[in-house]
């Protein structure tokens, strides 16, 4: 059986995705902003979050990588899917479902920023400030973690843990019940 050291349970996450919702919901009433969505991991939290919003939106996506093997940070970001949605006069919201080193969404602010957007907000389920090595600005966060490595609610190790309803730290034993799967 595994053990997992939980460090937000559903109802917490449940809870705090309702409030970000009502935030941006409220700063947003009269507008139609755009959603860009980070791939994977940010997927559930952005199907919670949309259902919580009380005005009209649009969702798009796109796939970024920065980590090299599962679990240790690369200051290389690959492209995998590009935004499909014209973004010039749009309000435009990045959703990822973590903010740590801040390379990831320097980057994809850079590059949104090239297309003149009218504003561009980054809301993240989990922010790592002690791990930023790049400035981004967080608008919109659902709670601050220190620098450790989680799983679960669609945060993943080696494509494994997203489907836990609840955030808990990567332990020992995760790891090592993610490298029987990874072989098996």
């Amino acid at each position: 059986m595994t053990e997992y050291k939980t460090i937000f349970s559903a109802e917490e996450i449940e809870k705090r995705v309702c409030q970000l919702a009502e935030e941006i919901s409220r700063d947003y009433s009269g507008s139609r902003p755009l959603f860009i969505t980070l791939l994977k991991g940010a997927f559930i939290f952005t199907a919670d979050l949309v259902r919580h919003l009380t005005i009209p939106h649009e969702i798009d996506f796109v796939s970024l990588s920065s980590y090299r093997d599962g679990s240790k940070r690369s200051n290389v970001i690959k492209v995998v899917n590009h935004i499909r949605a014209d973004l010039r006069d749009r309000d435009v919201i990045i959703i990822d479902e973590i903010v740590d080193s801040g390379h990831t969404l320097s980057l994809l602010v850079k590059t949104i920023g090239e297309h003149r957007t009218r504003s561009l907000k980054i809301c993240t389920l989990l922010d790592k400030p002690s791990a930023r090595k790049a400035e981004v600005p967080v608008h919109y966060s659902g709670f601050e973690i220190p620098d450790i490595f989680v799983v679960g609610y669609g945060l993943d190790y080696r494509e494994m843990h997203r489907n836990l309803p609840f955030i808990a730290e990567l332990t020992p034993r995760l790891k090592e019940t993610s490298h029987i799967s990874d072989s098996g």
